[in-house]
Order: structure tokens, then C-alpha cells, then sequence
């Protein structure tokens, strides 16, 4: 698939809604947190999950979370998608509530399961977020593409009819990632989206969700396990410690946006990735 097959639509004539205003834009600041702490409880003992995490995501920034299992990458998602209320602390997502920017369906989550409907089409379960907002209040707002058009922008052109066993595996989080896009949201988590696709079908994901990104402008949480594909998404790395989840280390990868897979022959590629190697033998 080349990048003219997955931009062009947008470049060529894409209905494109004005960028929507937010309280984000004085702090340019898509999630801004303040010691959140999360705590699960069971009649036995409670388990921090996160612990006093403090950070700024910028508008527009793509952010990757590493570190090992138990540290918190998907409990933090979970927070800012409205999911899991802190137990302790403050969080923001552009410039309100979690729940306030979930309302105003300013967020999108793609799962690692792509969860689609198999009854519906790949065009139908795209259209499903609209069809369950329909009525609402804020269901005038300008969307910037259609869920055909959205399903063009991720690769799947003349896919629309196709059932969800029709599809491979990558084609699926395609669908799921239009999905989450056709709300046309600011902020788009992904919690290891791509976890369970062979290599060369996740590589393919990360070159074209990167050119997604570069189109959309949205700001991007991305939950990986993988060290070379939070050195490759990635502007910034958050290192989480487990036992309590915490901050580690904010790595900022110094790569360019425009980036394809042959970056990771570079000497600064490796140079990263060994050192976020280092940094998670420390989590």
C-alpha cells in the first residue's frame, strides 16, 4: 500500500471541519495530570495500580507508554477515557474532566481486540458510534470525514461490504481504528492495538497509522510492549515502573515525524532503543 493510498483522500478534496476550540488551547495541552493515583480494592488487600503520576501531553503529540506488565499503561488509559475515576489527584483532557471530554465524544479508544459486531459490515460497524450518538445535542458538530471516507483514509477501500471474518487480522484494527476516528475525536488511545498481528503486518500498521496521525493532527496515547515500536511511533516515551506504576523516565525519541521503517538502521534509532531497553530492565 503506498502513502498516496492511505493521505489522499484528505489531500484531494476531503471535507475537512474547522479545527473544533477547546480550554486546551491557552495551556496547549491535550491531558495535563497531576498526582493521580489509582487503587484497586478486594475484600483481602488493595493493589496501587498508579502511583502520584504527573505529566503534560502537548495538543497534536504522540506519545508511547512502555514498561512491564502491572505498571499501569492501560489503568492510565482507562482514566483518561472516562473508564476508572482516580483515587487520589487531578486529570485533565483538553482543558476539562475525563468525563466532560467523553461526553463531548472527544476521545476514541482502540482496543487490542478489535471488538467488532460480526453481523455488521466493516462500513456498518464504522457507522455504529454515530448511529448510538444519533439524537444527541452535539451530533451537529462538522465531522472531518464520513465513515466510507474513513474507511479509504486506513486502507480499506472496496473492503466496506466485508464482514468481520472476511477480514485478516490487520484488517480488523483497521476497522477498529476508523471506528474510533469516525467521532472524529482530539484525543485517540490505543492500548497494543497491534500486540497479536505478525511482525510484517505491524510494521505495515505503524507506517500507516503514523501517516493517519500526520493527517489528523489528534493527540495519540499508544500502550505498546514492544521497544521498537514505542521508539518508532513515539515523539516521547513514558517509562512506567511497576509495584507501585509510576514514572520511570519521559524519553523523547529526537526522530523526525516523517519517518518510515528504514529509520530503524540509523545509529540513533539504536542508540534509543537500547537505552529504553536499559531503562525498563530498571522499571
Amino acid at each position: 500500500m503506498t502513502t498516496s493510498t492511505l493521505v489522499a483522500p484528505l489531500a484531494q478534496g476531503m471535507p475537512v471541519a474547522p479545527a473544533r476550540a477547546t480550554s486546551s488551547a491557552a495551556t496547549g495541552f491535550s491531558v495535563s495530570c497531576r498526582d493521580v493515583t489509582v487503587r484497586f480494592f478486594t475484600d483481602r488487600r488493595s493493589v496501587t495500580a498508579l502511583q502520584d503520576l504527573s505529566l503534560d501531553i502537548r495538543d497534536g503529540e504522540f506519545l508511547t507508554l512502555l514498561g512491564p506488565s502491572g505498571c499501569g499503561k492501560s489503568t492510565f488509559l482507562r482514566v483518561v477515557a472516562d473508564l476508572i475515576a482516580p483515587t487520589a489527584g487531578s486529570l485533565q483532557v483538553l482543558g476539562v474532566t475525563p468525563e466532560a471530554a467523553r461526553i463531548r465524544r472527544d476521545i476514541g479508544f482502540v482496543f487490542q481486540d478489535a471488538a467488532l459486531l460480526p453481523w455488521r459490515t466493516a462500513l456498518q460497524n464504522v457507522e455504529l458510534p454515530l448511529e448510538v450518538a444519533k439524537g444527541r445535542a452535539d451530533t451537529t458538530r462538522a465531522a472531518r470525514a464520513t465513515p466510507r471516507e474513513l474507511l479509504e483514509l486506513v486502507g480499506l477501500k472496496g473492503s466496506e461490504n466485508a464482514y468481520p471474518h472476511e477480514l485478516s487480522g490487520g484488517m480488523r484494527q483497521r476497522v477498529a481504528i476508523a471506528r474510533a476516528l469516525v467521532s472524529d475525536p482530539r484525543v485517540l488511545l490505543m492500548d497494543e492495538p497491534f500486540g497479536a498481528l505478525d511482525e510484517i503486518t505491524r510494521d505495515r500498521l505503524n507506517e500507516e497509522l503514523l501517516r493517519v496521525w500526520r493527517e489528523l493532527g489528534m493527540t495519540v496515547l499508544f500502550v505498546t510492549h514492544s521497544i521498537y515500536e514505542a521508539a518508532f511511533l513515539g515523539q516521547r516515551v513514558l517509562m512506567l515502573a511497576a509495584n507501585p506504576g509510576r514514572v520511570q523516565e519521559i524519553v523523547p525519541t529526537d526522530l523526525p515525524a516523517d519517518r518510515g521503517l528504514d529509520i530503524r538502521e540509523t545509529p540513533r534509532f539504536v542508540q534509543l532503543t537500547a537505552h529504553l531497553r536499559q531503562v525498563l530492565e530498571t522499571c
